[in-house]
């Protein structure tokens, strides 16, 4: 058998576990992205356009974060306490394709938050949008940094230990990290964390690809990006392959 036909019944698998989740997760990233754009600016008194475009911009850019970094690791950590990881290590398949089928899941449920989230903020806000033509690389390099790293961390730790971290990133990441806010404003030692792990990357190359006009990304946010997608994949693939 080929690897697309491998790939196709991999796929069909995954899916076919999931599916009852599915259309609950496609939910909850819609409510939160509408939270991001239109409730936090309820934090504000007469919120600036800067902050607006800010909103607008991390909005995308946390969805892709609480997929990979937290709704995925708590799935991986159900499966192993029910047996599922070790039973897919017993399939005679390129453990690659298995982490590639389930990958494809988890970009095709972000695509409703992250459509919906735009639209409602261009159409409420004008928050001055400039599309470039690197959004969809932006959007895939992102999506599978953050699920590359939640499938690093959620096959190295336990489940209680993965669901753990997933929760402490997904509070840093809503509040401690630059993505709906500029780098300037949080502490000198954590603008130093931000530059080595990839949250503020994320933030800043989405923003490059939505907002061109307004905001760039230098080379080495790609760079950082690609380093932590690597680690976390490979990482993962290592673990599967270990009888």
């Amino acid at each position: 058998m080929t690897y697309l036909t491998h790939f196709k019944y991999v796929f069909k698998m995954q899916y076919l576990r999931n599916a009852g989740n599915l259309f609950f997760f496609a939910i909850i990233q819609i409510m939160v992205s509408l939270g991001i754009v239109v409730g936090f600016t309820y934090l504000f008194a007469d919120p600036t356009a800067d902050t607006i475009l800010y909103l607008a911009t991390g909005a995308p850019t946390l969805i892709l974060i609480i997929t990979g970094l937290v709704i995925l690791p708590q799935q991986i950590a159900s499966s192993k306490s029910e047996g599922y990881i070790d039973f897919i290590r017993t399939w005679p398949v390129n453990r690659a394709l298995i982490l590639g089928a389930d990958t494809l899941t988890w970009l095709i449920i972000t695509v409703p938050g992250i459509a919906i989230a735009t639209v409602c903020a261009h159409f409420i806000f004008e928050p001055g949008y400039a599309i470039s033509w690197t959004i969809i690389p932006a959007l895939l390099l992102i999506s599978l940094t953050s699920i590359g790293v939640g499938y690093g961390f959620s096959y190295a730790l336990p489940p209680q230990g993965s669901m753990a971290l997933s929760q402490i990133l997904v509070f840093g990441a809503l509040m401690f990290s630059p993505i709906n806010f500029p780098m300037e404003r949080l502490p000198e030692w954590l603008q130093t964390l931000h530059h080595i792990l990839p949250l503020y990357s994320m933030g800043e190359v989405m923003r490059a690809s939505m907002a061109a006009t307004t905001f760039t990304a230098g080379i080495e946010h790609y760079i950082n990006l690609t380093i932590w997608l690597v680690i976390g994949f490979g990482g993962a693939i290592l673990i599967l392959n270990k009888k």
